[in-house]
């Protein structure tokens, strides 16, 4: 049984001058997959994050999501086609609740003019959405909590809730798991296999015991070109991905 593609990116290259940071990456995500992107600092992983993401406009290739050619297209109409995307740094209203940090993401899909959040508040159509990213972030319970408070791992919850609220397709996650003790980790990597039933996750991580965990694929990046996209058991057993990146941590694993 084929797999739907939800975004393709083919042929991406991105050059600063001389310097190419992503030079020919190509890779499809898919509904019901998670697609990690590893490599040393300086591969060109968030640079490829960012021309997906429509931060950065490619020198050359194509991006398409959920069928519609989106190469070049600014962030937000690439978020209103079907794209979430989080940061390596949590970005939240820290002085609002959970449930305000949601509503305002939620609220950003309805046409409507809100006066702040009151209006927002009783729309049956933003409520909706909003009960529905805390439940699959497993916040309902701190929904009324104020961001400020709740732990580093909380936050990148609430993050990836906000995103939900936009009821995305494909969601991009730049270090979900970075900072975080293990009993906040395993929580993310639970919330993130629970994602992946209905979305396409494209993951960047340095943790690689998570990646290894979690990832149904695996795409290496060197010097801003991949030398390797398979399955993690080939990626821990290829040479040239053990003498470029991974070396002892995974040869003799």
């Amino acid at each position: 049984m084929s797999v739907e593609v939800l975004l393709s990116a083919q042929q991406l290259v991105k050059r600063f001058g001389g310097l190419a940071a992503v030079d020919g990456v190509s890779l499809d995500l898919k509904r019901g997959q998670i697609h990690a992107v590893i490599g040393p600092n300086g591969a060109g992983k968030s640079t490829l994050t960012n021309l997906i993401s429509g931060d950065l406009p490619p020198t050359s290739g194509t991006v398409s999501l959920n069928g519609q050619d989106i190469t070049g297209h600014s962030p937000e109409a690439i978020s209103r086609a079907g794209l979430g995307r989080s940061y390596q740094k949590t970005n939240i209203f820290l002085p609002f609740t959970v449930e305000e940090n949601v509503r305002l993401a939620a609220q950003s899909r309805f046409p409507q003019r809100w006066s702040w959040l009151t209006l927002a508040s009783k729309s049956k159509a933003v409520a909706e959405q909003v009960d529905r990213a805390l439940d699959l972030a497993g916040l309902q319970a701190r929904r009324e909590v104020i961001a400020g408070v709740i732990s580093h791992g909380e936050q990148r919850q609430v993050e990836i809730a906000m995103t939900l609220a936009t009821q995305p397709s494909v969601l991009l996650l730049d270090e979900p798991l970075a900072g975080m003790g293990n009993a906040e980790a395993e929580r993310v990597v639970e919330l993130l296999l629970r994602l992946k039933r209905d979305h396409a996750l494209m993951l960047v991580e340095h943790d690689m015991d998570a990646v290894f965990a979690l990832a149904d694929v695996l795409t290496v990046m060197v010097n801003g070109k991949p030398i390797a996209s398979d399955t993690p058991a080939n990626i821990r057993s290829n040479a040239q991905v053990q003498a470029a990146y991974l070396g002892e941590e995974v040869s003799h694993d």
